[in-house]
């Protein structure tokens, strides 16, 4: 059976075909090569109409569905596919995810690279929902960051959003975060920030890395919207929460696990973010099956 989340498509938020479609196409292409798939042109007649689906091999949270879809339909036209679990749904080992139908040639060409988005994009999603688990009941949201893949960004996030996470900054330009280095090349923290606030737009927040309380202090000072504790221990994380009430959101990171995720939750910081869910997520083992 499918355990349908309570997530529902609008929370998930697919991102535009404008944005699957050429990442996906992209895929295609890498594949096909200059001569095409010429295992299945030459092997399986052209007449010949096929229906297969697609599966979990383990239980999991599914993303990428969309993705699957695409490389079905840019390969051809006339393949019908139709999820079973769609987008944000937990689902158990066996499950079926969703039904494809056409041209034998045509579901084969396209299969690896449906999967090659399916299952790790459900990793992700699979990883993100068991870190959203371990700090339910606290206030604290699991967030993702940068650490993505060259091209895949809005999958990769998207596939977070489907794990029940929310997104840190989509790149450099929507969000202004200070970090060491920044302060370093800038001269200090506060002409860091006047030079922000001299060229922002009102609507852009600062956030400030910081891995000290004297550090936090000093952001706190500047009036920044938004201060990360890098690497800070349990024990200065409440306290860093006591300074900062209704002052700054307050966001942790560094040395998040599953294992670890609940205590820091606990300590009163608003975001936990997580490079791992992206850059280090399991596959979640799918298989396409005739």
């Amino acid at each position: 059976m499918i355990a349908a989340t309570n997530l529902s498509l609008a929370f998930t938020r697919p991102p535009s075909a404008l944005l699957i479609d050429p990442q996906v196409r992209a895929s295609l292409e890498e594949d096909l090569g200059r001569a095409g798939d010429i295992t299945s042109d030459l092997t399986v007649p052209a007449d010949k109409q096929a229906g297969a689906k697609l599966v979990a091999r383990k239980p999991g949270r599914i993303a990428g569905l969309i993705c699957a879809e695409a490389a079905f339909r840019l390969v051809d036209a006339s393949v019908t596919f139709e999820a079973a679990a769609p987008d944000g749904s937990d689902v158990a080992a066996g499950a079926l995810l969703a039904t494809v139908s056409g041209p034998a040639r045509s579901l084969l060409t396209a299969e690896r690279v449906a999967l090659n988005f399916l299952g790790p994009l459900s990793g992700t999603a699979t990883l993100t929902a068991a870190l959203v688990k371990a700090v339910e009941g606290t206030s604290a949201r699991i967030v993702c960051t940068r650490k993505t893949l060259p091209g895949l960004r809005s999958l990769q996030k998207y596939a977070v959003r489907c794990g029940g996470g929310f997104n840190h900054r989509f790149g450099l330009d929507d969000a202004a975060m200070i970090k060491d280095n920044h302060i370093q090349a800038a001269g200090g923290l506060a002409p860091a920030i006047a030079r922000l606030r001299a060229g922002l737009g009102h609507m852009v927040k600062i956030e400030v890395e910081v891995d000290r309380l004297e550090q936090l202090e000093e952001a706190l000072v500047q009036g920044v919207d938004t201060i990360l504790l890098d690497n800070m221990s349990l024990e200065d994380m409440r306290r860093a929460a006591t300074l900062a009430k209704d002052k700054a959101v307050l966001e942790a990171s560094g040395n998040v696990t599953l294992a670890t995720a609940r205590a820091i939750a606990e300590t009163g910081v608003d975001y936990i973010s997580s490079g791992a869910i992206t850059h280090s997520a399991p596959n979640l083992d799918v298989a396409l099956d005739f």
